[in-house]
C-alpha cells in the first residue's frame, strides 16, 4: 500500500532524526558524476544493483524509482546544481513506518595525486565540506589549471529519514549494507564513466 510521507526542504539533511552519511572517490570529474545522476535517470540500474527502475517525472521534477524487493518511491528533485548537488524527496512508498525521507549527493573535486592539498570545497581530512544553505547556490568548483590533470570526485550521500523508533534501530542496523551498496554503485559508476570517455 503506498502511503504519502511528510514534505521536508533541503534542511533535514541536517537535522533529520536520522542521518546516514557515506562518502566514496570516483576518478571521474564532478560533472561527469553529476550528468549520471540528475540527467541520466533511466541508467541507475546498470550502476546501482538495488535500483531495478528508474525514471524521471513531471519534466524531470520528480522520479519514479523501484528497488530490488519491490520497494517503490514517488519523488520529488529537491536540488539540481549541476557539477554540485542533487538531492530528493521521497514524497509516496509502500515502506512501512517511515515519515519522511531526503536524499542528497553532493560532489566535490578531488585531486587523483595523493598528498596534494585538499581539493577546494573539502577539508584537510579530504572529507566534503557543508554544502551551501538550502535556496543557495554555492560557489562553482574552481576549474583546474591548464595542462592540469582533472580533479576527481569525492561524492558524499546523505540519506535523512523520520520514522518511530524501531524504525530508526532498522535503519541503524542497515548503515553497514547501506554504506557497502553506496561504496559499490560509485565504483561501478566510475568504472561505466571510464569506459565511456576511452570510448
Amino acid at each position: 500500500m503506498t502511503r504519502r510521507l511528510r514534505p521536508v526542504g533541503l534542511g533535514f539533511t541536517e537535522d533529520a532524526p536520522t542521518r546516514l552519511v557515506f562518502t566514496a572517490r570516483a576518478s571521474a570529474a564532478p560533472d561527469a558524476v553529476y550528468r549520471a545522476l540528475a540527467e541520466e535517470v533511466t541508467g541507475w540500474p546498470s550502476w546501482f544493483r538495488a535500483v531495478t527502475l528508474a525514471r524521471p517525472t513531471g519534466g524531470g521534477g520528480g522520479r519514479e524509482v523501484r528497488l530490488m524487493g519491490g520497494v517503490r518511491f514517488r519523488e520529488t528533485v529537491m536540488a539540481a546544481d549541476p557539477g554540485r548537488r542533487y538531492a530528493y524527496r521521497v514524497d509516496e512508498t509502500n515502506v512501512p513506518a517511515v515519515r519522511a525521507l531526503l536524499e542528497e549527493w553532493l560532489l566535490t573535486p578531488a585531486d587523483r595525486s595523493p598528498g596534494t592539498a585538499p581539493a577546494p570545497g573539502t577539508s584537510a581530512a579530504g572529507t566534503p565540506a557543508a554544502p551551501a544553505a538550502p535556496g543557495t547556490s554555492g560557489t562553482p568548483a574552481a576549474s583546474p589549471a591548464p595542462g592540469a590533470a582533472a580533479p576527481g570526485t569525492l561524492v558524499r550521500w546523505t540519506f535523512a529519514a523520520d520514522g518511530p523508533p524501531a524504525f530508526r534501530l532498522a535503519l541503524a542496523a542497515a548503515r553497514p549494507g547501506l554504506g557497502h551498496s553506496f561504496r559499490t554503485a560509485v565504483r561501478t559508476l566510475d568504472a561505466r564513466l571510464a569506459a565511456r570517455t576511452r570510448g
